[in-house]
């Protein structure tokens, strides 16, 4: 039972911190609001107001007993309840009113005025109306066989202090609440930029020196951020750096081998030898292209179509097919992006001699479809060739210079901007390699 109430207000409650704050700020505030209001109107407002009509109804009461004495001057009567009770009366002789009004219910007025005259007169002794005037109340009493028709300001039986006290009571609520709005928006900001920092950290964007600010628990996590961006920034320096120094070692005894290998009379022993070095020499490459930082390149906006045209255009291959959506612009990492594209191409045209390539857009998000027609992948091995330097032994024709980076290299780079990569079967039972990429 807890747990179905727990997952309810779950659901209900707003997801983002702004908005949850705002919710502990403004409930206590409206709650507190309303408690006053309603005992404001329980306690003061109905109770004055009932006692004011009650007042009225008795002046009124005690002038129709007055009127019946013989002995008293009716018209100095009236006079007198006009000047000093504020009642302005008339009889109409030989007529009678109708007692058929809409009942406004919802009207407080209304409601303790016809209480109170229920207690006084019969049911089809009196009428009223408070809404043909803008100041006065017409109340009509019968009267043997007319009736008296008195014209009372509305004032005599409502208090005016509830619009003040509505005013008093709705202004400095709405005045907190905009400056909780302020306050909140000021504190819960320093967590959406360091949010947004992280996430560009995280996609490989260049973030510039992080200054944390707010709360001091939300600049001790600014901090500690910025350092773990920094020791991660220069463990990968220092990987590329020793990649490098080590790159930089190995291609010199590779270049002397070769010029030795020049020297060798034995053509089939030199061939060999020289295939060797190349193969050795590729390793290397895709050593450093997949240890290379790719932190040094800007996002730009560029136009996806025309890069995957230029890209297959290098190919000059008239068996890979294309299917591309016009003019379809992303911002990231051009050269990343199309490194990507490479090997993706690269392994469906070794595997394979039919590629079909198709890029749609769809709302906000970007789909490179890629199918070849090669003996595919087995669904369990999927995740597997991701890993770095992993390589299967079946399904697929062996190359002996590959050392199974090239879809990790593509993995990375598609997750690097935000995107994700999967693989299925092809339409031309083959592999089909799909790249989403968000806007």
């Amino acid at each position: 039972m807890f747990s179905g109430l727990s997952n309810f207000f779950k659901k209900i409650l707003p997801k983002r911190l702004f908005y949850r704050a705002l919710l502990i700020v403004a409930t206590p505030i409206l709650v507190l609001q309303l408690v006053i209001t309603i005992v404001f109107f329980d306690s003061l407002w109905i109770k004055t107001n009932k006692g004011m009509t009650r007042a009225l109804i008795n002046e009124i009461s005690t002038f129709i007993e007055v009127y019946d004495n013989e002995k008293i001057d009716k018209k100095e009567l009236k006079n007198l309840f006009s000047l000093y009770l504020e009642l302005n009366i008339e009889f109409i002789e030989n007529q009678e009113f109708e007692n058929k009004y809409n009942e406004r219910w919802f009207s407080p007025i209304d409601r303790t005025l016809r209480r109170e005259l229920k207690t006084r007169f019969n049911l089809d002794g009196y009428w009223f109306d408070t809404t043909s005037y803008k100041e006065l109340i017409d109340l009509r009493i019968k009267y043997q066989d007319g009736y008296f028709k008195f014209l009372l300001p509305k004032d005599r039986v409502t208090s005016s202090s509830a619009r003040i006290f509505a005013l008093w009571i709705t202004v400095p609520a709405i005045i907190m609440v905009i400056i909780s709005l302020i306050f909140l928006k000021n504190q819960t900001r320093p967590i959406t930029n360091l949010a947004r920092a992280a996430e560009r950290f995280g996609k490989g964007e260049d973030v510039e020196e992080f200054k944390p600010s707010g709360a001091l628990e939300i600049r001790q996590a600014g901090h500690e951020f910025d350092k773990m961006r920094k020791r991660i920034l220069r463990h990968l320096n220092q990987r590329t750096e020793m990649l490098s120094g080590i790159s930089h070692d190995l291609r010199t005894p590779l270049t002397r081998m070769k010029l030795q290998i020049a020297f060798i009379n034995e053509k089939d022993l030199a061939k060999k030898l020289t295939g060797d070095i190349d193969e050795m020499e590729k390793m290397l490459n895709e050593y450093l292209q997949f240890t290379s930082s790719s932190y040094a390149e800007k996002d730009q906006m560029f136009n996806l179509s025309e890069l995957i045209e230029d890209a297959v255009n290098k190919y000059d291959n008239k068996n890979i097919l294309k299917n591309l959506e016009a003019r379809v612009y992303i911002n990231g990492r051009k050269n990343l992006i199309n490194r990507c594209l490479n090997n993706v191409i690269d392994n469906a045209l070794k595997y394979g001699n039919k590629v079909e390539i198709n890029l749609n857009k769809k709302n906000t998000n970007l789909f490179i479809i890629i199918d070849d027609n090669g003996p595919g992948i087995p669904s369990k091995e999927h995740a597997n060739v991701f890993k770095p330097f992993y390589k299967i032994d079946k399904g697929r024709a062996e190359s002996k210079s590959s050392v199974g980076l090239g879809l990790s290299i593509a993995s990375d780079i598609i997750r690097s901007h935000g995107g994700n990569i999967m693989l299925e079967k092809s339409k031309m039972n083959g592999l089909r390699v799909k790249i989403f990429l968000p806007v």
